[in-house]
């Protein structure tokens, strides 16, 4: 593939109308359901000139950040080949994976590997089968802190200044069962450090739980969590805490020992 032909840098970068803004927009146009966008699309969602889009849009592909197929576009493997290189996600996911597997024969349910980023869940890695759960989740998907597993133990054992940040904030309601108020998720994190796991029961998805614990580096910082969800009539929360634990100790292991 001949080299990529430099974007003409001429304005500011951190202007949201310079040639690195446009492309951020651009590129964050597409939603984690949508697998591929048409030109119009992508011109309205971006609030960038349809004329703009489409040059821009060359660039993009000659680099492989974009694909073209027919008349839509979609993200190009370039940008997952750049992503593989983050050293954090990709030594904890390495480290991670084949505890996960392990994870996933004695319970049989999905496992998920997740870091904080921003006020976000970001799950890194998934494991799962044929019975995984209705409107799953993929690698790389982002969640709210409040309402899951992961992120509830990601603001357990993360900083205070991190939980202030999100409870000075509206807690969204994404179901009917997610705690919304303030008080009730700092009395649910000192719980989750108290019992040295998380959990949540129809926070997230109508009837499912996930249960989570920290994954901790070398200087106890929490580098992650991981999680086990499954559907209430067959979840067990204190069997999945326990074996999560004890994955989590191994992970840890794994890490502080590379």
């Amino acid at each position: 593939m001949s080299a990529p032909v430099p974007l003409p840098l001429t304005e500011t970068a951190g202007d949201a109308n310079s040639v690195l803004g446009k492309v951020q927009r651009i590129l964050e146009a597409f939603g984690p359901d949508d697998e591929h966008l048409s030109l119009s699309e992508l011109a309205r969602r971006s609030g960038v000139a349809k004329a703009s889009v489409h040059r821009l849009a060359q660039e993009l592909l000659r680099w492989g950040v974009l694909e073209r197929r027919g008349s839509d576009y979609w993200l190009g493997m370039r940008l997952f080949e750049i992503g593989q290189r983050v050293p954090r996600q990709r030594i904890l996911r390495d480290a991670a994976r084949p505890y996960m597997e392990d994870l996933y024969h004695a319970t049989g349910e999905t496992v998920h590997l997740a870091v904080l980023d921003g006020l976000e869940v970001l799950y890194l890695e998934k494991v799962s089968g044929h019975r995984q759960v209705t409107k799953p989740s993929r690698v790389a998907g982002r969640m709210p802190l409040h309402c899951t597993a992961t992120g509830k133990v990601l603001l357990a054992f993360g900083s205070r200044a991190l939980v202030d940040e999100v409870v000075s904030a509206p807690l969204e309601r994404v179901t009917s069962r997610t705690v919304a108020t303030p008080g009730l998720l700092l009395q649910e994190l000192a719980r989750a450090r108290e019992l040295g796991h998380a959990a949540e029961h129809e926070q997230t998805r109508v009837g499912y739980l996930s249960v989570a614990v920290p994954l901790l580096g070398s200087t106890g910082t929490t580098m992650g969590a991981l999680s086990v969800t499954a559907p209430l009539v067959r979840g067990d929360v204190p069997k999945y805490a326990g074996l999560l634990g004890m994955v989590a100790r191994r992970i840890t292991a794994t890490l502080t020992s590379e």
